[in-house]
């Protein structure tokens, strides 16, 4: 399977044996986590993405425990992909984090406000369903191909059909801290992908990041969208448009921009394709 994952994404085969699942392919399946230790697995799989493979700077705590852990995870719910076939135990080999609108106005907020003013945003969710927020995405080197992807999208269009979500957003990264690397991405992404007004979240004034960079007429947008990541791809591919100005997040080393994807957009043949009568089996 190339790349090994540490015991501590491992779970107690117990654990998973009894708990419902949402769509299983294979030895993998996507669920919900119901459990402390499969939070405390995804935790583990989020250091070893975000930290020793991506260069983000851990906290001394979470350096001592080798998980990436704030606040929020309290709070979210916990989308897995578990590997069944791996030494003997499931593992965690792929995560989101959600966070309902209802959740997060009866606790701190959207994680995402500290980098965005989402109050049109939030004005917009009142003439339609709830808002669901993803966050701390993140696969495991091996398993980063179409069946995982497949399975994470599978849940996440499970769980928009339960809750009633009108919208779902959230910040997507590309790698490497200085805006100006990414001047073609960001203006691709600001002149072709611009959400409408009334779902344009703003980058904070203290921390806005211009990314109208580069005249429409001088981006080669075919490169420009090639160097896109994988999940800015994926977002996009299902109607995704992004908000006003980039993040510079020093701890993750990464520049983000906000990425809003209305639920309607979603295609009846990719609703199709991931949502079904068997979702169960």
């Amino acid at each position: 399977m190339g790349l090994a994952l540490s015991r501590p994404t491992a779970i107690a085969p117990q654990l998973v044996a009894n708990a419902p699942f949402i769509h299983r392919v294979g030895q993998l399946d996507v669920r919900l986590a119901v459990s402390d230790e499969e939070i405390a697995a995804a935790q583990a799989l989020r250091y070893q993405i975000f930290y020793d493979e991506m260069g983000a700077v851990p906290t001394p705590a979470m350096a001592q425990v080798r998980r990436d852990i704030d606040d929020y995870d309290a709070i979210c719910d916990h989308l897995l992909v578990v590997d069944h076939g791996i030494d003997g135990r499931p593992h965690v080999v792929g995560t989101y984090r959600l966070l309902r609108q209802r959740v997060a106005e009866a606790h701190r907020g959207f994680y995402s406000a500290g980098e965005y003013d989402l109050s049109r945003l939030i004005a917009h969710s009142a003439n339609g369903g709830q808002l669901l927020e993803l966050g701390r995405s993140c696969v495991a080197p091996a398993w980063r191909n179409n069946a995982t992807i497949s399975l994470l999208w599978r849940g996440i269009a499970s769980y928009l059909q339960a809750h009633n979500i009108g919208h779902m957003f959230g910040c997507a990264s590309l790698h490497g801290a200085d805006p100006l690397l990414h001047s073609a991405e960001l203006s691709y992404l600001y002149h072709h992908h611009l959400a409408p007004l009334e779902l344009r979240a703003r980058a904070h004034d203290e921390n806005h990041v211009p990314m109208n960079r580069l005249p429409a007429a001088s981006i080669d947008t075919r490169a420009a969208a090639r160097a896109l990541p994988p999940l800015v791809k994926g977002y996009l591919r299902v109607g995704a448009m992004v908000g006003d100005g980039g993040f510079v997040d020093h701890q993750f080393n990464t520049v983000d921009v906000f990425v809003i994807m209305p639920v309607d957009r979603i295609t009846s043949r990719y609703a199709a394709r991931f949502v079904g009568a068997n979702d169960s089996e």
